[in-house]
């Protein structure tokens, strides 16, 4: 709970999945096993003891569970953070901690009230097989199997050995060495060519020829690679090769498309129409409402050309997502639904889990309608704060209800989570508009909760496989969920009360870890769709009003695939090819840059391919373990540096400590245009 807040503040925010409380719970265990006293007590009529016996798998996996309702995978810490941070840090707003504690645990336990609904669908079919899901299934019986010692390393010393050399290894990126993050080489061979460096910055540009040697700056954005299926992979690279080396040069250098050339080609500030960036403090009120004069006074809002067709992409995917799973998986929905509470034919799983007490239904619908009770209650106790009407939290959790099912689907079978988080904000700064904290309550709700419901369902399929009593799941569950939201928000409200500037890029130093990129962008969310509004961008007359016709690109593209999958059934890689998936390898840029992506696309590629096909064995034994030991140690060391120096602010300063040596990348190429530090065309 505390490594993934920490690091989601940091440039390369690492995040770290349950594997780590998987590592350190075994040793823990057994040595309580081994010391604490078996007699038996009574209280109340009941009897326990403090050692029932030797710690077993499924003890251990009730406890990463617990811990994985506070580091789920793809998550870091509670979402919701997100939206603090940016109300606290960018718009320095007075937020009251019980207010911000409300926002927390609601959009949480909401999530888990989806989740419980949608169990029948996302979780008991054998069709849902939750790819993420075997990397902690590999450890488990990594730690608690034993291997034949003919069989070479066997998984316990392999994962140990990884540990500590990603340990040590991460003091280079981490502290001595840097730029080790980002090597962009092709910056060093034409130091004064600014389309040299907007080609080849790691930082700052489209990242050719760059590459890194650190896995955080791999697994930044999208997870661990390794544990990605090649299929999904060869999905998200096709839609990155055709985003990043097709469609932005061509946008950038030969159609000039939304007058890119006067900002750099990557970026995620905003800018004013002489490539300025944007200061926003000019155009609020003290009420945090968009100042409607001072905003035609001081000029229109404008993104970096990656940023405007990111954004785009983004009106694609969730048209694409909707189409894509009515036409494939629409029937398979369907005949679940009518099966759902009937004998339906089950795996091995499902079968082996019916010796359990299920969980009642209305159990998960109190905590539903709980949940819904309280964010009301919030927007009218601390409706000048929140900004959002009664209505609009109603209107949200309809939202929510309505695309947890398609999305679920998506990830639970790829590996993959399209998002809509553009959808929402879209929706609600036209209803909204000039709104920006409206903006981002609606976001969390309409959308934040169906990542927590995912996160929650993703690790209902592990207590499927490893055949944990459903009541034992609920109960650990809900437990973890109310103490890993406290804790994440406890943590997020030190970091932004101690470090200095936290966040604010222009007053920190120019090598400081604390850029909180992904927040920024958040931030930038809140402005682009709720201060501004999307009439005024994206309406008729607006700079980027050609992107909204993307929703109607993005719906028919699944279409001819369908066809052809039905025409050739005997193709079955035509099915593959995934649209919703090929849209993920333009997502989330910014804050994730083209190099996270590449370095990402190619570890996977390594691994999932190449390891798989040619080392079948060595990828069956080691490919999960190895993840979760680059995982482990990268964040230890991460923790340490920072406790130990950065904290004391003992930082290095010599050529190897720059992040980028690619200072014009961020220049604009337009004539007349004037920026400090670039030269003028």
């Amino acid at each position: 709970m505390f490594l993934n807040t920490f690091f989601t503040y940091r440039t390369q925010p690492l995040t770290i999945s349950a594997i780590l409380m998987q590592i350190g719970v075994l040793p823990i265990g057994r040595f309580m096993a081994s010391t604490l006293p078996k007699k038996k007590y009574s209280f109340l009529g009941y009897g326990f003891t403090l050692n029932p016996g030797p710690f077993n798998m499924k003890e251990h996996v009730i406890i990463t569970i617990f811990a994985n309702c506070g580091v789920s995978y793809g998550g870091g810490d509670a979402y919701s953070i997100g939206a603090i941070t940016v109300m606290k840090a960018y718009y320095k707003q007075s937020l009251n901690f019980l207010c911000a504690l409300l926002i927390v645990l609601t959009t949480q336990i909401l999530g888990y009230g989806w989740a419980g609904m949608l169990r029948k669908y996302l979780v008991e079919p054998a069709e849902m097989w939750w790819p993420s899901n075997l990397a902690q299934v590999s450890l488990f019986r990594a730690l608690h199997e034993k291997d034949s010692r003919s069989k070479g390393l066997s998984r316990m010393k392999f994962f140990l050995i990884f540990l500590v050399a990603s340990f040590a290894y991460y003091a280079l990126p981490g502290y001595l060495f840097p730029m080790l993050t980002f090597f962009s080489w092709v910056c060093w061979a034409w130091p004064r060519s600014i389309t040299a460096q907007q080609i080849g910055s790691g930082y700052h540009g489209l990242g050719v020829g760059a590459f890194t040697l650190d896995w955080a700056g791999i697994s930044a954005y999208h997870g661990s690679p390794l544990v990605t299926p090649w299929f999904s992979i060869l999905n998200v690279a096709v839609g990155f090769i055709m985003f990043i080396y097709i469609i932005i040069p061509l946008c950038y250098w030969k159609f000039n498309t939304f007058d890119s050339r006067k900002f750099p080609i990557f970026s995620n500030q905003l800018f004013t129409s002489t490539g300025q960036k944007y200061d926003t403090t000019k155009i609020l009120t003290p009420q945090y409402d968009l100042n409607v004069a001072a905003y035609n006074s001081y000029g229109k809002l404008y993104l970096s050309p990656l940023f405007a067709l990111s954004i785009g992409s983004g009106f694609a995917r969730i048209a694409a997502t909707i189409t894509h799973v009515a036409l494939f998986h629409g029937s398979d929905i369907w005949r679940q639904s009518r099966s759902a509470m009937k004998s339906a034919k089950m795996d091995i799983h499902a079968r082996l889990m019916k010796n359990y007490k299920e969980v009642p239904q209305w159990w998960f619908m109190i905590l539903l309608v709980g949940s819904i009770v309280l964010s009301l209650l919030m927007s009218f106790v601390w409706k000048d704060e929140v900004q959002l009407p009664w209505w609009g939290m109603i209107f949200a959790f309809f939202l929510a209800w309505l695309v947890t099912l398609p999305i679920g689907v998506i990830q639970a079978t790829t590996n993959q989570q399209p998002g809509y988080d553009i959808i929402a904000q879209f929706i609600i700064g036209y209803i909204l508009p000039g709104k920006p904290i409206a903006n981002l309550l609606f976001k969390i709700y309409g959308r934040i909760s169906t990542i927590h419901a995912l996160s929650f369902l993703s690790d209902l399929k592990l207590g499927h496989y490893m055949k944990i009593p459903p009541r034992c799941m609920y109960t650990a569950q809900l437990a973890g969920t109310l103490i890993s939201g406290t804790v994440n928000l406890a943590v997020a409200w030190w970091m932004l009360g101690s470090i200095d500037n936290i966040c604010d890029v222009e007053t920190l130093h120019p090598d400081s870890p604390w850029t909180c990129p992904k927040f920024r962008v958040t931030f930038d969310a809140s402005v682009i769709w709720g201060l501004i509004g999307p009439e005024r961008l994206f309406g008729p007359g607006g700079m980027y009003h050609n992107l909204v016709w993307l929703f109607i690109i993005g719906a028919f593209l699944p279409v001819p695939i369908w066809v052809l999958s039905k025409v050739y059934p005997d193709k079955k890689w035509i099915p593959l090819i995934n649209i919703p998936v090929i849209s993920y390898g333009f997502a989330g840029m910014p804050p994730a840059t083209p190099t996270n992506i590449a370095s990402w696309l190619v570890t996977g590629t390594i691994f999932n391919y190449f390891v798989f096909r040619y080392r079948k064995g060595w990828w069956q034994k080691y490919n999960y373990v190895l993840s979760a030991a680059l995982d482990a140690g990268t964040a230890f060391m991460g923790v340490l540096l920072y406790f130990a120096l950065q904290s004391q602010g003992r930082d290095l300063k010599w050529w190897g400590t720059d992040l980028d040596h690619c200072p014009l990348a961020t220049c604009p190429t337009e004539p007349g245009i004037a920026v400090k530090g670039c030269p003028v065309f």
